[in-house]
């Protein structure tokens, strides 16, 4: 180890000019990529934003070496977490961001596993503010076949017989939410809107065959990750922002099913109950399911770990104090995420498996 923080720093003597506006790689960043995956494999991190990345770089447990590497807007942050190598990268906000910057992180580096953790939205009414969800599967719901008023969901959706589209994972009926002072007993509300059916994306993993499509709305995160992270339940966590501010719940760390994503921030009571009686998702937020769709198509092991800093929509005395309570939440999903680390390096033979 001493001899990787010893390479890694002294890499700092490399100077990296900005990239070509067209993202190709340069020869002197080409080889500083190639000597650091010679220390590798590392365990990737891939953080939504710097106030959630900011309590992992003061956290004891992380150790950082001199080397950054900084490529098609992107900034590489190379370290140690308890001895093991990791690579820290910032996405920024959304799908696209983080879909983007997960496929940069494993196409030029020896990434054996991915961790992705932050805050979140919570929709589940039985978890509360600075819990910390581990979910089992994610999904993008924000991939919409938006229907033509006055068909329904016995009308075949355009292009569904190609396989374009589906039915099978169900819809939102927008005249379920009309309001209105006059109502008529002869007839239902109706809403131009009409309804949005939900739909799969697209996959094509690497040891499928090229440009033949496969479909995923639900994407498993690395099943001995998640085996492990049962270990993670227990783990004290903070529930105070000083000593005259604090959660009326004490944060605990769950396991739960599901947890969605999509490029809304999503603050609306209605669509939070939809989604959880409809999907029975957690944590709701922006970035995950980029992260897991990815990593999916690229058989990459990766595990997604957030904190809940507000009930989306509001609807409770705690339920909307994001502002109040997101630097505890993003403090919360960093100490999960070492206790991680420590549990996963204590199971080498767990390493070699997913490496396999």
């Amino acid at each position: 180890m001493k001899k990787v923080l010893l390479f890694l720093s002294a890499l700092v003597f490399f100077a990296l000019a900005p990239e070509a506006t067209n993202g190709a790689l340069h020869g002197k960043t080409q080889a500083l990529i190639n000597r650091a995956n010679k220390f590798g494999p590392y365990l990737g991190l891939v953080i939504p934003n710097l106030f959630e990345m900011n309590p992992l770089l003061q956290h004891p447990s992380f150790v950082p070496s001199e080397l950054v590497i900084d490529f098609a807007g992107k900034r590489f942050r190379f370290g140690t977490i308890e001895k093991k190598p990791v690579i820290l990268v910032m996405t920024g906000l959304g799908m696209l961001n983080a879909g983007v910057t997960t496929q940069l992180l494993l196409s030029l580096f020896e990434i054996e596993g991915v961790v992705h953790y932050g805050i979140a939205g919570n929709a589940n009414p039985s978890l509360h503010i600075g819990d910390v969800t581990i979910p089992q599967y994610w999904s993008h719901s924000a991939l919409w076949n938006w229907q033509r008023y006055g068909d329904g969901p016995s009308n075949e959706l355009p292009l569904e017989e190609n396989g374009d589209y589906t039915r099978d994972i169900g819809y939102i009926r927008f005249a379920d939410y009309t309001t209105s002072n006059v109502t008529s007993c002869s007839s239902p509300f109706d809403n131009l809107l009409n309804n949005v059916w939900y739909q799969p994306e697209e996959v094509f993993p690497i040891d499928g065959d090229p440009e033949e499509r496969q479909h995923a709305f639900w994407v498993p995160v690395d099943s001995h990750y998640f085996k492990i992270s049962r270990l993670l339940e227990g783990l004290e966590l903070e529930g105070c922002v000083n000593s005259t501010t604090c959660l009326d719940t004490t944060p605990k760390v769950t396991r739960v099913e599901r947890g969605t994503s999509a490029s809304i921030y999503l603050d609306n009571a209605a669509y939070r109950s939809f989604i959880y009686n409809k999907f029975n998702v957690s944590p709701v937020e922006m970035e995950s399911a980029a992260v897991a769709l990815v990593c999916h198509q690229q058989r990459v092991p990766f595990i997604v770990i957030r904190a809940l800093s507000d009930l989306a929509g509001g609807g409770t005395a705690e339920s909307n104090e994001a502002a109040t309570f997101t630097a505890l939440a993003a403090d919360n999903s960093v100490k999960v995420v070492v206790e991680f680390i420590k549990i996963l390096l204590s199971f080498p033979w767990l390493l070699r498996e997913v490496r396999s």
